[in-house]
């Protein structure tokens, strides 16, 4: 029995201009380079300066994409963006990328789920291929995170950068075992309860403004192993396999001790796990696509590889997607 997948053919990234190390909030905040190394693993994280947007940098994320993967933007039909920091309350940013692009077809929109973004992106992009309404599809993680934090906020304003990811996505068929090349298998999750740990103090509706990102990040660590884990376990049930099997781990770029202590629970070697915390901070929804975009343009990411994908963010929302590269 053959059946429809979606298998990743182009990846892409982009960054701002302006590089800001730990030592360059010395001057901003009561904080240092070994404060912000020692709890979060960071040292560097990029920051959006005048004309660099959540759009702007997603299209470029996405012309990167398209060019790794050989197609103009006229052979893609769905574009799915996922971001918390859209260039307006609306339009979308994807439906704006879409023109930058020069696409007049098909049909475009944002995933909002904080830093679960791009793996809610990825599902449901997947989804639209394996219905057969969508053959190729451009999946962006783009943030402007620097944009809602607060910067007289220590414990929050060092964690965060911007950037954008993007992968082509194209259908394909396949007999329907562990073998088979694109996305295998998909776990979402989300529990509202918690969505007072992780949020902005702003909105349309509810104040009129864009607000400022708040964060209880003591209880967002409790929560983030067991969570991530879990459906994770989850993924692994559902193909029978175990970590054994995975050949790299691509993990939301949090926090490197969260990312070290998932790896552990869930007995990932560290040598699979990739890691790109320390050179962008958290980039939210953008940082998975930047992630799998630099493993496999620096080679390890391999044609066949079976590549782990997770992430937790504000909400709580969560989820992880199994893909054969």
């Amino acid at each position: 029995m053959t059946v429809r997948r979606s298998i990743v053919i182009g990846t892409g990234s982009s960054l701002p201009a302006r590089r800001m190390s730990n030592l360059d909030f010395e001057g901003i905040v009561e904080t240092s380079d070994e404060w912000i190394r020692q709890r979060t693993g960071i040292a560097n994280r990029y920051i959006a300066g005048e004309g660099e947007t959540t759009v702007s940098l997603g299209e470029a994320a996405a012309r990167k994409a398209l060019e790794a993967a050989n197609l103009q933007p006229s052979d893609i039909d769905l574009i799915v963006l996922a971001t918390a920091t859209p260039d307006r309350t609306f339009p979308a940013s994807a439906v704006q990328v879409q023109m930058r692009l020069g696409i007049t077809h098909g049909f475009a929109f944002d995933m909002q789920a904080v830093c679960s973004g791009f793996v809610y992106a990825i599902t449901t992009a997947d989804l639209y291929i394996r219905s057969g309404m969508a053959r190729r599809a451009l999946v962006i993680g783009a943030e402007t995170f620097s944009r809602i934090v607060d910067w007289s906020d220590r414990t929050t304003c060092v964690l965060f950068g911007d950037g954008a990811g993007a992968v082509v996505l194209e259908a394909a068929e396949g007999e329907g075992g562990l073998s088979d090349r694109g996305v295998l298998v998909s776990r979402l999750r989300s529990d509202g309860a918690h969505h007072e740990k992780l949020y902005v103090d702003g909105g349309p509706s509810s104040t009129g403004t864009v607000g400022k990102l708040r964060m209880e990040g003591r209880e967002v660590f409790k929560h983030a192993v067991g969570m991530i884990t879990d459906v994770i376990e989850d993924s692994f049930e559902a193909l029978s396999i175990t970590a054994e099997d995975v050949d790299w781990f691509v993990p939301h770029q949090a926090n490197r001790r969260i990312i070290d202590a998932s790896a552990r629970k869930l007995g990932i070697a560290p040598e699979k796990v990739v890691v790109t915390v320390d050179d962008h901070g958290n980039t939210s929804a953008a940082s998975i696509p930047l992630a799998l975009d630099r493993a496999a343009r620096d080679g390890r990411l391999k044609r066949g590889d079976l590549v782990l994908l997770e992430a937790m963010g504000g909400g709580f929302t969560w989820g992880a997607v199994l893909v054969r590269w």
